[in-house]
């Protein structure tokens, strides 16, 4: 089976791509984040496998995701290379495409985005362009729609089959004198293209460099670097090896286009120009995105979210439990069997079921201002604000992906170049509000503020992304000393995104919540129940005498300053380390009401609208559940930093919580 290696630049359709071609869907790209880790799909056809290595603009990697696709080539077995490019971006995008090509492995190349170059004028001779690189086969291409892309699959066994050239380009005679030593020293080893190293070790590519130190000292190659490049500056105007090597590669992609590529007219504003104009203004961007938010939420809980949760807590605390209840007794089930499932299972795990459809609508909204191509324009927008505190733009992103899951949030910061940058990231994402929080959300504002659900919802989103600042500057002048950074974010054309996407989006994203209701939450709702109806005294004892409420009763002390000193309040609490969402189950529990309506009724004895929203600030910014703990000690390597996400979230969520009740009550609200 053959192994195709799919690469290409940040925004190219590189996913689109692959979900036509293996049928299958990968929660990759942009804003939705950059692949941090190679993504496989198997071919419609069952040929081989497709391979999506991170969008990159060079192979000398800057950051962790960069490092991926060099690490690939440098060890990995494949077939050929589908190279995906930018026909409107058509320049910078060759700069891989002669990295690649350089390599010497057969290559098709997929010239995507044929419409949005003809918008701007932009006119490509594909046959002539394919002449002048090495006879590549290159196929036009549109890749949201499927244009073009059977013709593209249908290619890989006649290219698999070629004997590739690799590109040779000439570098001047100093720089092609040192890539000939080095290449005699490493011709013969068991080693990638010896010509392809050695012009990624003086372009500066660290992979290669550590590679060739297993084979030739550290000093012979540090001589062999800095004498070349003493000699390449004193006789070029370059700067360094790699801004020659550039400069030279730069100038090889200019003669290409020259015979390739004409522009019938010239198009000074494109839509999305003048509409950026608007959406990234200094003054209008910030408050444009914080519109966007409220009318996601308004949707979410007001007006389509919330009908819909209703008639799903019906349907569970109505029909399917009266047919639970009827099979029940129909089999003469225990008395203890029937409370398992009926005030154990369906209670816990029907209890954040009712809130799929406000999770799902959330999710499609997100991911349509994610395929529009806006959401990178947010992370433009934040950038002169992070700079403000000590970060940049990129470190935006992984909060972004945080509102769906802190656990790839997490993950996503592994795209920021500055180590130091990189793991304040990591460190301050978790106080983004994910979705497993909304499922609490839901249940209080539906209690507490039905009419000012969405307003409630936005607060507490924005609360995150505010003190997740704050701390940022505090803790980047203290503790995350640090350089600066550069932000470079690639922005796509605005574009209506198609329903299918939209719809395989979405579920991506919304399965995991599915999933973890059915297993996760399944089994930590039977956990609950059984220490709600156990105690020291026996079995069946009343809800205040179980061990679940002694567990609780132990943090309810701590809790009492900040409005919600009960033990129910500290069990949920105590759940929600494991998972969010868990804090629904276990109220849904010791509650035991039989409907949604009712739970919230039995809950208005318990909270205030202060005290429920003094609650949802501690549960917004309090531990991060036992996932993301795990990923962030994956990603940190280090025991010292997860304990100090652990203990910084929880004296912050206490202070913070304690300044609203406290606050809220000199205002004269209870």
């Amino acid at each position: 089976m053959m192994n195709v290696a799919l690469a290409g630049n940040p925004n190219t359709g590189k996913t689109s791509l692959f979900n036509i071609l293996t049928g299958s869907y990968e929660y990759v790209g942009n804003w939705t984040g950059v692949t941090v880790e190679k993504k496989i799909g198997v071919l419609k056809n069952k040929a081989g496998h497709l391979i999506d290595l991170p969008g990159i603009y060079s192979l000398n990697p800057l950051s962790r995701d960069e490092g991926v696709a060099t690490h690939f080539l440098l060890s990995e077995e494949f077939s050929l290379i589908l190279n995906i490019i930018d026909a409107s971006q058509i320049e910078r995008n060759l700069y891989l495409t002669l990295q690649l090509l350089e390599y010497g492995k057969p290559m098709l190349i997929g010239l995507n985005m044929m419409d949005v170059a003809r918008s701007r004028g932009i006119v490509i001779d594909d046959t002539k362009l394919s002449q002048l690189l090495m006879g590549s086969r290159i196929v036009p291409i549109v890749a949201r729609t499927g244009k073009g892309c059977e013709v593209l699959a249908a290619d890989f066994a006649s290219v698999e089959q070629r004997t590739a050239q690799p590109l040779d380009i000439d570098y001047g005679p100093v720089l092609e004198e040192a890539v000939q030593s080095l290449t005699a020293k490493i011709e013969g080893k068991q080693l990638p293209p010896a010509r392809w190293l050695s012009l990624q070790f003086f372009e500066g590519n660290m992979l290669v460099r550590e590679l060739l130190e297993q084979h030739i000292s550290r000093e012979e190659l540090a001589d062999l670097f800095s004498e070349t490049e003493k000699k390449i500056t004193a006789q070029t105007p370059a700067k360094s090896l790699q801004h020659y090597i550039r400069g030279v590669r730069t100038d090889y992609i200019h003669s290409i286009l020259d015979q390739c590529v004409t522009k019938v007219k010239d198009v000074q504003y494109t839509f999305s120009d003048r509409l950026d104009q608007i959406v990234t203004n200094k003054f209008l961007g910030v408050p444009i995105f914080l519109l966007f938010m409220f009318l996601t939420f308004k949707l979410t809980f007001d007006w389509v979210g919330s009908p819909l949760s209703d008639m799903l807590d019906s349907f569970i605390n109505g029909t399917l439990t009266d047919m639970l209840q009827v099979a029940l007794l129909a089999v003469h089930a225990s008395p203890f069997i029937q409370a398992v499932i009926l005030k154990g299972i369906v209670a816990g795990v029907g209890g954040v079921l009712v809130f799929v459809p406000q999770i799902f609508i959330l999710f499609f909204l997100i991911s349509f201002i994610e395929d529009s191509g806006y959401m990178a324009r947010v992370a433009m927008v934040m950038d002169k604000l992070m700079e403000l505190i000590g970060l940049n733009g990129k470190a935006f992103i992984p909060m972004i992906i945080g509102f769906g899951c802190n656990v790839p949030g997490v993950m996503a910061a592994r795209t920021i170049e500055q180590p130091n940058e990189r793991l304040l990231t990591v460190i301050l994402t978790p106080l983004m509000s994910c979705s497993a929080r909304l499922s609490v959300y839901s249940l209080f504002v539906g209690t507490f503020f039905r009419h000012n659900q969405a307003v409630i919802v936005l607060s507490l989103y924005v609360m995150g992304i505010v003190v997740a600042l704050g701390l940022a500057k505090i803790f980047s002048s203290t503790l995350f000393k640090q350089s600066g950074s550069m932000f470079v974010v690639e922005l796509p054309p605005y574009r209506v995104p198609q329903w299918r996407t939209l719809g395989r989006s979405t579920w991506e994203k919304g399965k995991g919540f599915v999933r973890k209701a059915g297993t996760f939450i399944f089994g930590g709702s039977v956990v609950i129940w059984f220490l709600s109806y156990a105690g020291p005294s026996g079995f069946n004892v009343p809800m205040d005498k179980s061990f679940l409420a002694m567990i609780g009763g132990l943090f309810a002390p701590i809790l009492a300053p900040l409005g919600f000193g009960n033990w129910q309040s500290g069990a949920a609490l105590l759940t929600g380390f494991l998972a969010k969402e868990v804090v629904v189950s276990t109220m849904n529990i010791i509650y035991a009401a039989p409907d949604m309506a009712a739970l919230q009724g039995i809950m208005s004895h318990y909270f205030s609208p202060l005290t429920a929203y003094s609650f949802m600030v501690f549960l917004l910014l309090y531990v991060p559940c036992l996932a993301t703990v795990a990923v962030i000690k994956k990603e940190t390597g280090s025991s010292k930093w997860t304990w100090f996400s652990i203990g910084y979230a929880l004296v912050i969520a206490y202070i913070i919580a304690l300044v609203v009740f406290e606050g809220g009550k000199l205002l004269g609200f209870h």
